[in-house]
């Protein structure tokens, strides 16, 4: 047999070239279908006449927005309108996250009470969200909660400078004067010295087995600091106050119904999955572990927060980054009750006066990955640091 059969052979007979010939065919037929799938959708929109690219990004949008976090009028651009869509959809899931994980949490532990009532109260509190579609619940705050409250001049009133009503809930706005950028600095500084004082605790525990009540030290910092600033300053701050101007309110901050009922149905909705989760990883720790704290004579409180806990998170994040990206990609529907999120806007209305779908959905489809992709990044990076090390 020659030498070349002998190479064709030992080369067939090798599964780690198999394998690799088989992606790469694999790979070139994907590349193909793509190919022609971008080439067949150009050819046919150049048929009909429908032009292609990102130039609409530069037209006016022409449209009003119930609520923007940046300055946005009807002669904005497109590209304006997509940011503005962006921005009210992490506001919204950055406030849910942080809405769910703490309700989450609070009702995980409440499941594991040795109080009957209150461990009742949290398993129908589970039972109860998790199994109702989160589109039906934010039909319910919106429409049978929010559309009935009463109109602006019957406005549900605290002091006369918080008013809720049918058009939304109206706060004093803050307006910062002169100086008022050392008390972002003091909170900064107030920061990293909890951190600093959180990591000292740590090792002073490790080294002499005494601890500080760093939780509580570190609460009085961030707010102390900015405070005692703050007065140091003469208060450098003023309050614009929402009145009632003929059949609306004027001033002051508004947060829109649509908002309101997005933000609680996301919150509860994703809080019962959190609670299971929550609950699931407490008893995935060891009974054992309890025990031995209860034996050194810690009290439930401390257990509970520094044996129990700490030990359980390696269980809870790794599902939880999963309910994370499940309610980031569930802000969506908020298209069902007419809150400005990206897909309201940019892949709902530009879409439609442009015409532009390809562009619209390939730039809606990548915020979304890129985001997902972002959360799941940290959590992994929270993980592996909440991971056990061997030593």
């Amino acid at each position: 047999m020659s030498s070349s059969a002998n190479h064709d052979v030992k080369f067939w007979r090798d599964p780690a070239k198999r394998a690799l010939l088989f992606q790469v065919i694999l790979l070139a037929i994907v590349a193909g279908f793509i190919w022609y799938i971008v080439n067949n959708t150009l050819a046919n929109l150049s048929t009909r006449g429908i032009t292609t690219g990102f130039g609409f990004l530069d037209d006016p949008a022409g449209f009003a927005i119930a609520q923007s976090l940046i300055p946005y009028s009807e002669v904005d651009t497109y590209g304006r309108t997509f940011v503005v869509g962006l921005l009210n959809t992490l506001l919204v899931s950055a406030l849910g996250i942080i809405g769910a994980t703490i309700l989450g949490f609070i009702i995980g532990v409440a499941r594991l009470s040795p109080n009957w009532l209150i461990s009742r109260l949290a398993s129908a509190y589970v039972e109860l969200f998790r199994n109702i579609p989160l589109l039906l619940q934010m039909f319910f705050w919106y429409f049978a909660v929010l559309r009935t409250l009463p109109s602006p001049r019957d406005s549900l009133n605290i002091n006369d400078s918080i008013f809720l009503n049918v058009r939304g809930l109206y706060l004093p706005e803050p307006m910062p004067n002169a100086g008022f950028h050392w008390i972002w600095v003091a909170l900064l500084l107030a920061i990293v010295g909890a951190v600093w004082l959180v990591r000292f605790n740590r090792r002073r525990q490790e080294a002499t087995g005494q601890r500080l009540p760093a939780g509580w030290m570190s609460l009085g910092l961030i707010i102390g600091l900015p405070l005692l600033t703050f007065v140091l300053l003469g208060a450098p701050l003023d309050w614009g106050y929402p009145e009632l101007r003929g059949f609306n309110f004027r001033g002051g901050m508004t947060i829109i119904p649509e908002f309101l009922a997005l933000w609680l149905s996301l919150t509860i909705y994703t809080a019962a999955f959190i609670a299971e989760i929550v609950r699931s990883g407490i008893q995935a720790v060891s009974h054992g572990q309890t025990e031995a704290a209860h034996a050194l004579g810690i009290k439930d409180s401390l257990t509970l927060r520094l044996v129990v806990i700490p030990q359980a998170m390696r269980v809870i994040i790794p599902p939880l980054t999963s309910q994370y990206l499940n309610l980031t990609k569930n802000s969506s529907l908020a298209t069902a009750i007419g809150y400005p999120d990206l897909v309201s806007v940019f892949a709902g209305t530009t879409l439609n006066q442009t015409g532009q779908a390809i562009e619209v959905i390939a730039i809606t489809m990548l915020v979304y990955l890129t985001i997902s992709l972002t959360v799941s990044f940290f959590m992994n990076w929270f993980n592996s640091r909440m991971a056990l090390v061997e030593r």
